[in-house]
């Protein structure tokens, strides 16, 4: 069998899920890293063409003031500390759903990527630490710490390999880990002033924060005015406010939709829908965000602003350095500016790798990588791309020609190690198929997420049984998503080597007849013609009455009485509720939903889409083999 791991350039035609997940916050990583890279760029060409006005623009103090009190800084300073509060509020939005729905629910597998984030962060700042000994840019060893989450999942996307959905979780929790520590270091080491009194404020309001939850408080307004109020403690306190909104995103709870919110839902845009009046309207528009947890909310609202106004609009003000050959020469003579590349370059990769080795050998394999060796090499280049929080430590710890040599420092060292990940997956592919996919993917289990295993005594089952694959779906026979995922699966088995389970979920406060065709389904497979039936079912979508459904039966040659008679009688209703029961206990609320060799597929369901992930459960069958 052909393995093939590529890059993935590919985007899916249509998608039948409101889900959010990391796959799909990392489908706009590479047009985000993009709009990073053209700000970046434009803020070093106005530095080099009108340096008076560029410095002068982010040096202009702009005021806030209510009564007698008032907040002052540059603009530069608001971006940094008060835009930028965002863009950590985001972060800590796709980790907590991660730890929530994602692959870090299993707590064990935090442990690796937590511990190789800290010792890639330990060596970058040791080789830093010995290259500037006894100088004086000792202080600023916190530049050489912390990933560009943006940059490093853009060039993921770019240079990636195809199937790097573990690998951008593995390094979203690297870089997790190394915002938290930066964010601490920022709070402490580079503070040079505190205030108690403000930053018990700030602590007292995010104590608020956490108890809003217990007390039933659903709207985000009181959260949002907290979270502003801690901030300027926070500033008040000398303490960087970016920390509050790091801990506002980890507090977002993130979950799937439980079916009594969506039938609650369903109930109330049905009122409106008689009585169309301006009261229900908000009624119904509360309840269906009440059905979709917070965390899904506000990334969807944020993550676009974040990714394509304020990541950028930073770089633009933080990013542009005059440069000339005199400047460029004494800038990479400068122990500061070779430290930091030193400490990216070598110390990240280094670091993150040799944790990550010696874990998995301490444990005796128990805590292993989600991913092959080869993909931790590429997942420590990928660390060494540090921008964002590099350059807000050094606005911190640096100024005048020191700070311009710690801006050439970072943006080396993020171009060398976008350089040098390019160069490891380039690797990858030079490598055979069953090499490759090895050392890509690993040998390490994924979380099945299935809650009652395949039972073929009781399932209905496509395809052969030895397949490497299994694909189940819960569906909806009056679905019209599921009737577009139909002729999906169909072209799937026609491939082969796939074994299709189908399960009932029928949505009945929306469908009103998919109960009863499930039943009749069921009692067709009673008379041995459940798919001959499943088929009937969905090319007659619109016509699923009673009547529709016993013609059917006679159509397919079945005992008609009795298949009537099992219908009145809900005969086979049992067996629908267990699958719904089952539907429940995996989390699957909506439909269709697909799980491929027990794990849920989020995404879209179109043919390219679930090909590439079949493909990719097909290889990891064979390499476990």
């Amino acid at each position: 069998m052909k393995i093939s791991i590529g890059s993935n350039n590919d985007s899916p035609a249509w998608s039948g899920t409101s889900e959010r997940s990391l796959l799909r916050f990392s489908r706009t990583e590479a047009a985000s890293a993009t709009a990073l890279l053209g700000a970046t760029l434009a803020a070093l060409i106005w530095a080099n063409v009108d340096a008076d006005g560029y410095a002068g623009l982010w040096h202009t103090p702009l005021s806030i003031q209510l009564g007698g009190a008032g907040l002052s800084l540059s603009v530069s300073e608001w971006i940094n500390s008060g835009l930028m509060s965002l863009f950590f509020f985001v972060v800590g939005l796709e980790a907590r759903q991660e730890f929530d729905v994602g692959e870090l629910r299993e707590r064990q597998r935090v442990i690796l990527p937590m511990l190789a984030g800290l010792g890639g962060m330990a060596a970058a700042v040791s080789l830093y630490l010995i290259v500037n000994a006894g100088g004086d840019g000792m202080h600023g060893w916190g530049v050489a710490m912390s990933t560009d989450t943006a940059f490093a999942l853009g060039v993921l996307a770019l240079v990636g390999p195809r199937f790097s959905d573990r690998l951008r979780v593995f390094l979203l929790t690297v870089m997790v880990v190394d915002d938290i520590v930066a964010l601490v270091v920022i709070a402490t080491a580079y503070t040079e002033r505190l205030s108690v009194a403000p930053l018990l404020v700030a602590v007292a309001l995010f104590l608020v924060v956490l108890l809003l939850p217990r007390l039933g408080v659903r709207s985000g307004w009181p959260y949002f005015v907290l979270a502003v109020a801690a901030w300027v403690a926070l500033s008040k306190s000398g303490v960087d406010p970016l920390v509050i909104g790091l801990a506002m995103g980890l507090v977002a709870y993130a979950g799937p939709a439980v079916r009594d919110d969506l039938e609650r839902a369903t109930d109330l845009f049905r009122v409106f829908r008689e009585q169309p009046t301006p009261q229900l309207a908000r009624a119904a528009t509360v309840g269906l965000q009440a059905a979709v947890s917070p965390n899904e909310r506000l990334q969807e609202r944020f993550h676009g602003w974040t990714s394509f106004v304020i990541v950028p609009l930073f770089a633009l003000s933080n990013a542009g350095i005059p440069i000339t050959g005199e400047f460029l020469a004494s800038a990479f003579a400068s122990p500061i500016t070779q430290g930091i590349v030193v400490g990216y370059v070598v110390g990240k990769p280094v670091g993150v790798l040799a944790v990550s080795a010696l874990v998995t050998r301490l444990s005796r394999g128990r805590l292993g990588p989600p991913v092959g060796w080869l993909a931790v090499a590429g997942a420590g280049t990928l660390v060494g791309i540090g921008f964002t929080v590099a350059l807000l430590v050094a606005t911190l710890a640096f100024s005048g020609a020191q700070l311009e040599q710690a801006k050439v420092g970072i943006l080396t060292a993020a171009l060398v190690s976008a350089l040098l990940s390019f160069g490891v997956f380039r690797i990858a592919r030079l490598l055979p198929g069953r090499m490759r996919a090895r050392l890509l993917l690993g040998t390490s289990d994924t979380i099945s997420d299935l809650a009652v295993l395949v039972d073929p005594e009781r399932d209905h089952v496509r395809g052969p049984e030895t397949a490497l694959v299994t694909l189940v779906e819960y569906g909806d026979f009056e679905c019209p998503y599921c009737g577009q995922a139909e002729t999906v699966v169909r072209e799937l088995l026609d491939e082969g080597d796939l074994r299709y389970v189908w399960r009932h979920l029928p949505l009945s406060d929306v469908h009103p007849n998919a109960q009863l065709a499930a039943e009749a389904a069921e009692a067709a497979g009673r008379q041995g013609e459940f798919w001959a039936m499943h088929d009937l079912l969905f090319a007659h979508q619109g016509e699923l009455r009673l009547k529709h459904l016993n013609r059917y039966a006679e159509q397919l040659g079945l005992d008609v009485p009795k298949f009537a008679a099992e219908l009145r009688s809900h005969v086979d209703a049992e067996h629908v509720a267990e699958d719904l029961d089952s539907a429940d206990l995996s989390g699957a609320t909506g439909t269709p939903v697909f799980f491929i060799n027990g794990s849920r597929h989020r995404g879209a369901y179109d043919l390219a889409t679930l090909t590439k992930q079949i493909q990719l459960a097909r290889v990891r069958a064979l390499i476990n083999s």
